[in-house]
């Protein structure tokens, strides 16, 4: 069995190769080769935790697993993020745990990485003003690998506690590009895109807020009862999303479901977008909304991406098991 400590992963995969790999996972789903089993997300009772499990299968890749964890709000004091978890591979063909890889910055490139790839392929190619709301641990990852996808030249920010923005400021000021705090009303009336990466169980951004033409990418929400926007902005939305079942279950759409706004055969797999079975964005005018629930099959794309660089560079850590 191979041992991939949280400490290597960052020497072994770019921002780069989770795109390539979640964007080819995104399309096995769309053609049903690659399959999510049903999650397991709870409220523990202890240190206010949420914890569970997403797991899934690749028919092409071979990929096979599991990932374990949640969030743990207490352990920022700690020192530690609040997002914790651990991957298993298994061998598809005998069953055996094949390696077993820390999750923490897997989930932060692999969440941006879809949010990037939403942006590709669904935000309008004049887009230049881009929006962030969130500011916490995985902000900087989204900025990151959303700054890449179009020509940006400004960043317009808002959080809960502005006093954590400058996380976001640093990373516009590495990237060239200009960076302003702005309250909600001017973020939604400027950003060409916006991402929501926050843990927010009532929305804070507003469909009034939204102008046409925008492209939204809600990363944040993954729990029952969680919700980042108004769900008139995402019945207003051509909506596109990772997985249908967790986006009306777990999702930023499940309020609107809930509420008959929106209809589950209305929701599109980004990755019909991919292979090219969707259009996509289909006017400049047009709202999208890209639903980012997070799927084991993500999580299990990158770790094994991260297993074959570990192997092809001598760094795995193999045992007896």
């Amino acid at each position: 069995m191979i041992i991939v400590p949280e400490s290597a992963i960052a020497g072994l995969l770019t921002a780069d190769d989770c795109f390539t790999a979640i964007e080819q996972v995104f399309a096995a789903m769309a053609r049903k080769t690659a399959y999510n089993f049903p999650v397991i997300r709870e409220a523990i009772g202890h240190a206010d935790a949420l914890y569970g499990f997403k797991s899934g299968f690749d028919r092409e890749s071979l990929a096979l697993g599991l990932k374990s964890g949640g969030f743990w709000p207490g352990n920022a004091v700690k020192g530690l993020t609040n997002h914790q978890s651990t991957v298993f591979l298994f061998d598809a063909d005998t069953g055996r745990c094949r390696a077993v890889l820390g999750g923490n910055l897997l989930t932060a490139l692999r969440t941006a990485a879809a949010s990037a790839i939403s942006i590709k392929y669904l935000a309008r190619r004049d887009a230049r003003v881009l929006g962030m709301i969130g500011a916490g641990h995985q902000s900087a990852f989204q900025l990151r690998a959303a700054l890449k996808q179009r020509p940006f030249d400004r960043v317009v920010a808002w959080n809960y506690h502005p006093d954590m923005l400058d996380r976001l400021a640093q990373v516009a000021q590495e990237c060239g590009v200009g960076f302003e705090a702005v309250d909600l009303d001017r973020l939604g009336a400027e950003a060409d895109v916006i991402i929501t990466i926050t843990s927010s169980f009532s929305p804070s951004l507003m469909a009034a807020q939204v102008r046409p033409g925008t492209h939204l990418a809600c990363m944040g929400t993954d729990t029952k009862g969680k919700q980042e926007v108004e769900a008139e902005l995402v019945a207003a939305a051509t909506v596109f999303t990772d997985e249908v079942a967790q986006s009306i279950s777990i999702g930023e759409a499940q309020h609107a479901a809930a509420r008959g706004l929106i209809a589950e055969a209305a929701i599109v797999e980004i990755g019909a977008v991919i292979n090219g079975a969707h259009p996509g964005r289909t006017a400049d005018s047009e709202i999208t909304l890209f639903d980012g629930t997070g799927v084991g099959l993500q999580d299990l794309a990158v770790a094994s991406a991260a297993v074959e660089a570990a192997i092809a560079k001598g760094v795995a850590v193999e045992v007896d098991f």
